[in-house]
């Protein structure tokens, strides 16, 4: 196995490559607006850390998310593009899972991203390979009974402390395709099956049609 994994569903823009034992290289970038300007970049210097070449890749993972319309596609898109040029299976994962399993934690935890709005999304873990519950997108201020004094990591749980009051400071904050290489390969090697590479979105795009928007066409 040669697995080659991505990630741009957080602000992270992060590559690995994984030969089913160990992780070969990795790269990784923290900057929400430059997702696609960077991700072709960390892949190349990933291939070149390795010693391997893109077509010696047999299996492609991706953070499927949940994460921002517009940064998380350039993940997946690339992803397809990669496992149609080299006709290798492409694997989804759940991006909070990446990050949940670098956390190492064996003990019940939550992990929480910035989702934007004012809003974090979540899920709950039993402990960093074992996930609870579904992903989903809420208020902080609407958690706070519920993740109190809570083990958590993520940018969600450490930008709103005054909520996710359990917060591991030390945690991993972003996703980290190393990690998320690391968690599809224990998976495939076990026979488990993974998520088909498709969008975690959770809300609609912020971009919408105008509801009233003017014709300038002639009829």
């Amino acid at each position: 196995m040669l697995l080659l994994a991505l990630d741009t569903a957080t602000p992270a823009v992060t590559a690995a490559l994984h030969d089913g034992s160990r992780v070969l290289a990795a790269a990784g970038e923290v900057d929400a607006r430059r997702h696609g300007e960077l991700l072709l970049p960390a892949v190349d210097r990933v291939l070149a850390e390795a010693g391997h070449k893109l077509a010696e890749v047999t299996d492609i993972v991706v953070g499927v998310g949940p994460g921002p319309y517009t940064g998380l596609r350039v993940g997946l898109v690339t992803a397809a593009t990669f496992g149609a040029a080299l006709d290798v299976p492409v694997h989804g994962l759940c991006s909070l899972d990446g990050i949940a399993y670098a956390s190492g934690l064996t003990e019940p935890f939550v992990v929480a991203t910035d989702a934007r709005r004012k809003e974090v999304y979540w899920a709950r873990y039993g402990d960093a390979r074992t996930r609870l519950t579904e992903p989903a997108v809420d208020r902080p201020a609407d958690l706070a009974d519920q993740v109190a004094g809570v083990p958590a990591v993520g940018a969600g749980a450490l930008l709103y402390d005054a909520v996710f009051t359990g917060v591991l400071r030390d945690g991993p904050a972003h996703q980290s395709a190393a990690a998320l290489a690391g968690l599809a390969a224990q998976k495939l090697a076990a026979g488990e099956e993974l998520l088909p590479p498709r969008p975690l979105y959770l809300r609609r795009p912020d971009a919408q049609v105008p509801a009233n928007y003017k014709v300038v066409t002639p009829k």
